[in-house]
């Protein structure tokens, strides 16, 4: 037997023994995503105690280094945990954009000092974190932003407005790209900083969106003591770090569809709503083909995204091919979303008066258009990918 083969069976069986049944099933509802944090409530015992389970091992993020609170596993033994947790139906013991963003970032950029203040504490879903990135007048072009931070010396004092920080509301900290340097050029005045929520001068307000939820706020910074040392790598280079970052945030966007359960139960709610025919397919020719060219584009784009992770295991940087992933998903996830409502009927459509009416699967609907916005517009995505993978020629 190899040694993959027995690490294999090693995880096969403590997976087994310690991952509680009622963590074995996709994930439905937002409140089966477990986000941790200062605040957070567990929706059961058994999500607690599958997140303790799996931050002691370091399977939280099973790839970072022991010493940073990870397994130290390599990218194989990392396939082959997913892979057992799959076979068994097991839910993320966390999700976060600690795990997802910022703990990349840090691993890549960050000083010893602070991959041990924070890399464990993001393992240990002990802290929760947002990102403040876009800002009423910088979207897409991020390198205009105009949160400013003034040098006092041993701190800056950061003043400004975020916009679209997801879960703002419910963050313990936050990492946020702010000009630093004024004299300097666009993209080299920007720095990396990190700061709690809780500090004096942070304030949020909730964006309600068409889905009747609000997983958005506007932050609003007004003199804000930030540490020095709480600047990622050098002042100014907080462009070149949140491009890294970046990638890894579309990488996430592209992977929703995973995070959510995938196309499980589509042709059975539109079997149960609209019923079968004669021969016993679904009596609906044309959802019945919207449906079979959805599934089909699905496991294409599951094969894709296995390669692009092997691909990044191996060492390597997906660099604007991350955009590539982005588009595809988020463009897959909004027909999904929209074939899930058509398959659901009239019923799809309705919900409870507190979500102002708008049922679960229509709501779900209704967000997946944000999907194309957030981490970078579809357009967007596809000029990276014209330009940048694909190496055409520019029509300016």
């Amino acid at each position: 037997m190899t040694t993959l083969e027995e690490f294999r069976m090693e995880t096969r069986a403590w997976l087994e023994d310690n991952c509680p049944q009622e963590m074995r099933k996709p994930v439905t509802v937002e409140e089966d995503i477990c986000w941790g944090g200062r605040n957070w409530t567990f929706k059961s015992p058994a999500q607690k105690q599958w997140l303790e389970r799996m931050a002691e091992r370091g399977w939280t993020v099973p790839s970072w280094p022991k010493e940073y609170g990870g397994g130290g596993l390599s990218g194989d033994e990392v396939k082959i945990l997913k892979e057992e947790m799959t076979r068994i139906n097991a839910m993320s013991p966390l999700e976060s954009f600690g795990i997802w963003m910022l703990g990349p970032a840090l691993l890549e950029y960050g000083s010893h000092e602070q991959k041990l203040e924070h890399l464990p504490k993001i393992a240990r879903g002990e802290i929760r974190w947002c990102q403040g990135y876009s800002e009423p007048g910088s979207g897409s072009d991020l390198a205009s932003v105009q949160t400013k931070g003034v040098d006092m010396g041993d701190h800056f004092l950061v003043s400004g407005q975020k916009i679209w920080t997801s879960y703002a509301d419910k963050a313990d900290w936050i990492f946020a790209l702010v000009r630093t340097e004024p004299d300097a050029k666009k993209h080299k005045g920007i720095s990396f900083l990190l700061f709690d929520m809780t500090s004096e001068g942070v304030s949020t307000k909730p964006i309600r969106l068409i889905s009747g939820s609000s997983p958005f706020c506007e932050t609003f910074f007004d003199e804000v003591k930030v540490p020095m040392e709480n600047v990622v790598d050098e002042r100014g280079n907080g462009w070149t770090i949140a491009k890294y970052l970046l990638t890894h945030e579309r990488e996430m966007v592209s992977n929703l569809d995973a995070i959510f359960g995938g196309s499980a139960g589509l042709y059975e709610t539109a079997a149960e709503s609209i019923g079968l025919d004669e021969t016993g397919r679904l009596d609906d020719p044309l959802l019945r083909s919207d449906i079979g060219d959805f599934l089909v584009d699905e496991m294409a784009l599951t094969a894709h995204l296995a390669t692009a992770r092997d691909f990044h295991r191996a060492g390597n940087q997906l660099g604007a091919r991350s955009a590539e992933l982005k588009y595809l998903g988020t463009e897959l996830n909004k027909r999904r979303q929209s074939l899930v409502v058509q398959a659901g009927g009239l019923e799809a459509l309705s919900g409870p008066e507190e979500n102002y009416g708008i049922g679960s699967q229509s709501a779900s609907w209704l967000r997946s258009k944000g999907n194309s916005i957030e981490g970078g517009t579809s357009e967007i995505m596809l000029s990276i990918i014209s330009k940048a993978v694909l190496r055409l020629p520019s029509l300016g």
